[in-house]
């Protein structure tokens, strides 16, 4: 399978910014998959962040909406993202994945977790 490996993770203040990427390897960036971010907070379930079509289109999560940027660089492989304006709220492992079914290049609603994940990246928003 995909190998992601992300990166960009690290600690910043409240009303920071960061960008995260995510590399794919082995079977490589298939364009025709939804791609996305998702996060866990100690404590609290993973949940989805972004996520992005095989168009490109964009799709956010309400806990990060106009404070994030999903893109996707297909020659490169990588997938990103990008928070401005972080809060505290915003510290999590962060995960990279790519969706295993293909649904058409589309992302579902809401995010689905039969995905290949990444090993995380951590986010750390201090006040």
């Amino acid at each position: 399978q995909v190998q992601l490996e992300e990166s960009g993770g690290g600690s910043v203040e409240v009303g920071g910014s960061l960008r995260l990427s995510c590399l794919a390897s082995g079977y490589g960036f298939d364009d025709a998959l939804c791609m996305g971010w998702f996060r866990q907070a100690p404590g609290k379930e993973r949940e989805g962040v972004a996520s992005i079509d095989s168009n490109g289109a964009p799709s956010y999560e309400a806990s990060v909406k106009g404070r994030a940027t999903i893109s996707r660089d297909n020659t490169r492989n990588t997938l990103y993202l990008e928070m401005h304006n972080l809060k505290t709220e915003d510290t999590a492992i962060h995960y990279c994945a790519r969706a295993r079914v293909p649904y058409g290049g589309a992302c579902p609603r809401p995010l689905k977790d039969d995905n290949d994940w990444g090993q995380g990246t951590q986010v750390t928003v201090s006040s």
